[in-house]
């Protein structure tokens, strides 16, 4: 099952485009992020999505792709290029990814336990 949740902690249980699209158009200051993770009890990796608004108002998307070592980041300044890349994540479409130029940031969790 898939969940997004944002900063304030609301909830939306196998969320479509239209949760997605006013989760993140509800982002700014105090709420500035969303995440859409799969949600399994069995799992033992986390596969996620999440976007930041950060104060200098662009997104920063990133994904984890079951483990550390796959982790991505990327940023830009649209609000409907986010939308879509959590809608085709959440969807399980192959080329949602494939609009950003990604960086793997995978070092930056390599000491986190």
């Amino acid at each position: 099952m898939l969940q997004a949740r944002d900063e304030h902690g609301r909830r939306v249980g196998n969320p479509k485009t239209p949760a997605l699209s006013r989760m993140v158009a509800n982002l700014g200051r105090g709420n500035a992020f969303v995440i859409v993770e799969r949600v399994d009890a069995e799992a033992d990796s986390d596969w996620y999505v999440q976007v930041w608004l950060r104060d200098d108002n662009t997104y920063q998307l990133e994904f984890r792709d079951g483990t550390a070592a796959e982790h991505y980041q990327t940023r830009t300044i649209s609000q409907d290029k986010v939308i879509a890349a959590l809608s085709g994540w959440s969807e399980g479409r192959p080329e949602w990814k494939d609009t950003f130029m990604w960086n793997n940031i995978s070092a930056l969790f390599e000491d986190a336990g």
